[in-house]
């Protein structure tokens, strides 16, 4: 009598222990804890409204079409993690203004890299909406070496552990 719970356990392998200890504990991240702050649509929406200088709540929600609640609570979390800091501008009634820190100006050259791969590559044609750099030229976004200048390649790029 064989059935599928009481079949033996398949032999273990390296690459199934492999398999399963990543489940068990996944890798350490600066990209999932960068995520875990501003993954989310609405915030990345927000980060683009204040990169572009939009600073008054109304705005931003007009212009990220973000229900009010949902905008509330992304605004809040990013100030609670050091984002954006909100400043009062009129005391009556009280009104607020939404400034990016410098944590968020950091996230500058990503929002400008997500524009330059949605026009690429989601959109049917790039958006009106064009950046000319001060030198003349239509701006693009690219990843280079801060010390050599060079684009970043993956041929380029080793892996090295931190001592």
């Amino acid at each position: 009598m064989t059935s599928a719970t009481s079949a033996p356990n398949p032999p273990t392998t390296a690459s199934s222990r492999a398999a399963s200890s990543r489940a068990a504990s996944p890798r350490r991240c600066s990209i999932a804890s960068a995520l875990d702050v501003v993954g989310e649509k609405w915030s990345l929406l927000v980060i683009r409204e204040l990169v572009l200088g939009v600073r008054r709540f109304n705005d931003i929600a007009a212009n990220t079409g973000a229900p009010r609640d949902i905008l509330t609570a992304r605004l809040r979390k990013l100030e609670e993690v050091g984002v954006v800091i909100r400043r009062q501008y009129e005391e009556r009634p009280p009104r607020y203004e939404y400034v990016l820190t410098r944590a968020g100006r950091d996230l500058r050259p990503v929002i400008m890299a997500l524009k330059h791969w949605g026009d690429s590559h989601v959109m049917e044609a790039p958006l009106p909406m064009v950046y000319e750099h001060s030198c003349g030229h239509t701006f693009v976004p690219q990843t280079v070496c801060k010390a050599c200048g060079e684009p970043m390649e993956p041929r380029s790029l080793t892996l090295k552990a931190r001592g």
